[in-house]
């Protein structure tokens, strides 16, 4: 099922430009982001504040080029941190042709989803809206169907206008090459912003620092997923290595905030770290294609997500 006002342009005019992922955290903004893309630059979790930083993904067809930037959760600030999230994901509404607002399937629109769709309304010169509805694959028909009938009447009830109103799910693929040529067909003609096969301009070590965080999230559940970051200290091919045999050595550095904090990444006789490790080990083989020497410690930085230095170090 697909709600539009027009079906998308048959024209075959090359055509590009930038869409932007927005949403309450949860939304499914990163996984959508990596099926759009086709691989993983974006990591996933069930946890809040999965997505710490403006990531860009590319999508490249014979008819275009789509720049997809996956923006941190908008959500009430209770830290310095959250702010500059807060700020990151406003300061992207400026940058791209679309905005494109997420809402999942499986919950009900909320204050948070209320307070998003405002602020874009309010902006001076809104860009381009656009309505995703994830998660379709969590919710029966029926469900979905009153879900986007919610989200078309926030048109009326808030004043903005969606070009598009798109269900889709991601895990399962369902529609995810319906959303790729709407959005597609919102952008102008232009140039190719990025080579063929680049599919995102993150850095190695900024990808690796947050696989390692999806795989500390994981391990420690709901215990502490606010107050981990990651550091990638060194990372380098090792020498006297085979050509065909090549190994990364990779030392990084697991942040968190308290001294307790820390026993609990490092568990009982060092057990849960070495999951942490095993598993991104995995994920982190994959993204670089070689074998890899993954040398994790944890390190403690007092409240560093209200220290704007420490904040500052980590890029943020």
């Amino acid at each position: 099922m697909m709600m539009t006002d027009q079906q998308p342009a048959g024209s075959q005019e090359f055509r590009s430009g930038f869409v932007c992922f927005v949403g309450r955290p949860n939304a499914g903004k990163s996984t959508l982001t990596n099926a759009l893309v086709g691989s993983k630059i974006a990591i996933t979790s069930s946890k809040p504040q999965t997505t710490r930083h403006a990531v860009r993904g590319v999508l490249h067809r014979a008819d275009g080029q789509l720049i997809i930037i996956d923006t941190p959760g908008l959500s009430k600030p209770r830290s310095l941190l959250q702010q500059r999230l807060n700020d990151l994901v406003r300061s992207t509404w400026s940058e791209v042709d679309v905005v494109a607002l997420v809402f999942p399937a499986d919950e009900h629109i909320g204050p948070g989803d209320i307070y998003l769709a405002t602020q874009l309304a309010e902006l001076a010169k809104p860009p381009t809206l656009v309505a995703i509805v994830t998660k379709t694959d969590l919710v029966s028909p029926e469900r979905l169907a009153k879900h986007l009938l919610r989200v078309a009447r926030l048109q009326d009830d808030l004043a903005i206008t969606f070009a598009h109103i798109l269900p889709c799910s991601a895990r399962s693929g369902s529609q995810v090459g319906e959303v790729a040529d709407v959005l597609l067909s919102l952008m102008p003609p232009g140039p190719d912003y990025y080579p063929d096969g680049e599919i995102t301009d993150e850095p190695d070590e900024t990808l690796v620092a947050e696989l390692i965080r999806e795989a500390a999230l994981e391990e420690v559940r709901d215990e502490l997923p606010h107050s981990i970051a990651v550091e990638v200290d060194e990372m380098m091919l090792r020498d006297g290595r085979p050509i065909d045999r090549p190994l990364v050595d990779i030392f990084a550095s697991m942040i968190v905030e308290r001294d307790s904090q820390r026993g609990i990444m490092v568990g009982h006789a060092g057990e849960r770290i070495k999951r942490i490790g095993v598993r991104a080990r995995r994920q982190i083989r994959a993204l670089l294609g070689t074998q890899v020497h993954l040398d994790l410690r944890v390190k403690v930085v007092k409240d560093w997500q209200r220290d704007a230095k420490q904040l500052n170090r980590l890029g943020f």
